[in-house]
Parts: C-alpha cells; sequence; structure tokens
C-alpha cells in the first residue's frame, strides 16, 4: 500500500492574444462608437474571462498524501462507478499541480478500500499512518444526485460534500489541518430533460466539475470570471 509516484511540477504557460486588426478598424470608428466597442469588449472579457486564484491549502507541496473519498451508502448504490471516477480524476489533478513529492496512486487507495471494508470506521489519523503518507486528503461526499426526488424527467444535478486534510503527525493520532465545503451544479439551465442530455452525461460533468472543485483547493489556478457552477 506504499507505493508512492512521484509528483510531477505544474507547469502553466498562459497565452496573451490581441487583435491588431480589430484595434485599427475601431480607431477609425471615431469616439463614440470606439467608446462603445470598448465597453462591449470589456463587458465580455469580464463574462468570458478567466481570474488567477490562490490555493486554500498549500500544505502538500513537498509532502507525499493519498486522496480517498468516504461516499454516502445511498450514492455508492446509485451511482457504484462515482466514486471510482473521481478518485481517479482528483489524484491526476493533484498529483500534476499541487506540488506534492508522492502520491499513493488512485488505483491502490480504490483497492485498499474494497480489501479493507471497515476502513471508514477508523480514526482519520491511523487511517493516515495506514496508508504512510504525509497527508490525507479526504472527500466526505454526502449528496450526489442526478434530480430532485420525485422529478425523474428533469435534471437538477448536485454533487456536495466537504474536503479535509489530515496531519498524523499531529497530536494524538492525527490533525484535522483544513476543511472546506465544497457543491457543484449540472446543468446550468433550468427544464433540461433525459430526452435532451442522457444521464450519464450528467453524472460524468458533475464529477468532472466536483473534481476540479476539490482540486483547485489545494494549487494556484485560473478559472473563469463567471463561472456557472
Amino acid at each position: 500500500m506504499n507505493t508512492l509516484h512521484r509528483a510531477h511540477p505544474h507547469r502553466r504557460a498562459r497565452t496573451i492574444a490581441l487583435s491588431i486588426a480589430a484595434l485599427v478598424a475601431a480607431i477609425s470608428l471615431g469616439g463614440c462608437v470606439l467608446g462603445q466597442l470598448i465597453g462591449g469588449m470589456a463587458a465580455s472579457s469580464e463574462r468570458t474571462g478567466t481570474r488567477d486564484v490562490k490555493a486554500k491549502y498549500t500544505g502538500l507541496q513537498n509532502n507525499t498524501f493519498a486522496f480517498i473519498i468516504a461516499a454516502d451508502r445511498i450514492v455508492q448504490s446509485e451511482h457504484p462507478d462515482m466514486v471510482v471516477l473521481a478518485t481517479r480524476e482528483i489524484s491526476r489533478r493533484l498529483e500534476q499541480n499541487a506540488g506534492a513529492s508522492g502520491i499513493l496512486p488512485a488505483d491502490e487507495i480504490l483497492r485498499f478500500q474494497f480489501q479493507n471494508p471497515a476502513w471508514i470506521m477508523m480514526p482519520h489519523g491511523e487511517l493516515a499512518e495506514k496508508l504512510a503518507v504525509d497527508r490525507l486528503v479526504m472527500l466526505e461526499l454526502t449528496e450526489f444526485a442526478l434530480n430532485e426526488p420525485g422529478n425523474q424527467y428533469i435534471w437538477n444535478g448536485v454533487a456536495a460534500g466537504v474536503v479535509t486534510v489530515i496531519d498524523p503527525s499531529q497530536h494524538f493520532g492525527g490533525e484535522q489541518v483544513f476543511r472546506e465545503s465544497v457543491s457543484v451544479r449540472f446543468p446550468d439551465q433550468d427544464g433540461i430533460s433525459a430526452e435532451q442530455v442522457p444521464g450519464q452525461a450528467v453524472a460524468q460533468a458533475l464529477v468532472r466539475r466536483l473534481s476540479e472543485r476539490v482540486a483547485w483547493m489545494f494549487y494556484d489556478h485560473e478559472e473563469p470570471k463567471a463561472i456557472k457552477y
């Protein structure tokens, strides 16, 4: 259970594109129209641009870690593949971006959960020590639903839970050093039916958005200014 992968350093390249032809055309329009055009471009940028956001917790840097999901039983029974997909995706994002020195691979975590069904009852500090990592990142998933109860025809997907980080070296068997709630939704519009979008696509979109939001907590990143979820 201690086959740690060496994490890859995060490298991001930013590209700034300027349209000279559009600028020249705008100047030729004159003061009033030019002002309206610039104002419209600024409003469009506000809606479609990105902004820099700092990590909420940086303690994974230069440490080994494991990511694990504790899902509600109802969630596991109704969406058995969700935990597998989210564990792999969040682990991948953190491995590539969080600056950790090593990660316990997602498939080893999933195998550990399958072979040790009573793991959920273990104290978090003891679990972190069992997995032999410096930090344990846990997502306690309390909700994962594609629609509201009693309405199986219209999608109103939601995924929600709490992210915690355990440092097993602290105090008595580990201390919770970070805690943050997370919640995402899909679709963005009301009234989307099963005839328009299949349920599998809704579930996959929720997993992708949940993975993004959880992973973003642990490294500096860019996100849309007008994020919809």
